[in-house]
């Protein structure tokens, strides 16, 4: 009697209802970033109560944004609807509700910084609110509509961001409100020191949002933290911002951790643009400085 000897199969052919929910995994995790951005819009509605956990909501739709492309590139099933939806969710998460929370909390406190009468700065500053929410929705859906344009599937080119992502933007804003709402309630800071910086973070407000939206438009390179640490990048500065993040967080709460955390990511890359241009010569400068010394060594015995 002979016996067939059956054939080992090393590599066994997914489930197609298990590739299929690997499949829909990462778009579902990008629907939860946009939940939770219209979880915050609507929690910053309701009242004054509620806008720590609507600033919350926004840095729970980071970590969802986080995963989405993470967990994609992970299953192999990226795709461009992929990448539309995440655009379309973070317009609402980074974009939205950074605008309509900061307008909220700022009409909120409208009376706290001004008192109850109207006087020619008071409507001037109200008016600014709107001007401020405005111009941050629109940089906004201009940094993602370039990110969309531009974007490209080479790795190299997702070690750097040019211009603020709108994740930063949003976490600095974010951070500010939460801080804002810490102090107001925390029975600690019913002080008079605590209480003037309170009503200068509140002044503060719509003008950090014309400048993290000018930041978003902007050109300037911010380093893709995620993406450098994943491929063994790793500098020491980034090792120290840690070192910091942990002692603020230990030392004073997680509210003035996400402040300066957010806010120093944001003024990194501009600090750094600066310094670059005021310690680089201008290729013209060093051709014209060069010729003048030229000339000097002939027309000297």
């Amino acid at each position: 009697m002979i016996y067939k000897r059956r054939k080992r199969r090393f590599f066994i052919p997914a489930h197609p209802r298990r590739l299929r929910t690997i499949t829909i995994l990462p778009s579902l995790i990008t629907l939860i970033n946009g939940i939770c951005g219209f979880a915050a819009i609507g929690l910053g509605a309701h009242g004054s109560d509620k806008f720590a956990l609507a600033g919350y909501m926004i840095f729970f739709a980071m970590i969802a944004d986080m995963l989405d492309g993470r967990i994609a590139r992970m299953s192999q099933t990226t795709s461009s609807f992929g990448g539309q939806l995440d655009s379309l969710c973070d317009m609402l998460s980074f974009g939205a509700a950074p605008a309509a929370l900061t307008f909220r909390v700022l009409m909120q406190n409208f009376p706290h910084l001004f008192g109850e009468g109207t006087f020619f700065f008071s409507d001037f500053f109200h008016r600014f609110i709107w001007l401020a929410g405005a111009v941050y929705l629109c940089c906004a859906l201009v940094r993602l509509a370039r990110f969309n344009v531009e974007n490209v599937e080479d790795e190299s080119a997702h070690l750097v961001f040019y211009g603020l992502p709108s994740p930063a933007a949003a976490g600095v804003l974010a951070g500010m409100i939460v801080l804002i709402e810490h102090m107001k309630k925390d029975p600690a800071t019913q002080t008079a020191l605590f209480l003037f910086l309170l009503k200068t973070l509140l002044y503060a407000l719509p003008f950090v949002a014309i400048g993290t939206g000018a930041l978003m438009v902007s050109r300037i390179e911010y380093p893709h933290l995620a993406n450098q640490y994943l491929r063994g990048k790793k500098p020491i500065i980034h090792l120290v911002w840690i070192a910091v993040i942990v002692a603020l967080i230990w030392q004073t709460g997680i509210q003035m951790a996400l402040v300066v955390c957010f806010g120093g990511y944001a003024l990194t890359g501009l600090s750094r643009r600066i310094w670059n241009r005021l310690h680089t010569i201008h290729p013209a400068a060093v051709g014209v400085s060069q010729n003048a010394s030229e000339s000097a060594a002939v027309d000297a015995p």
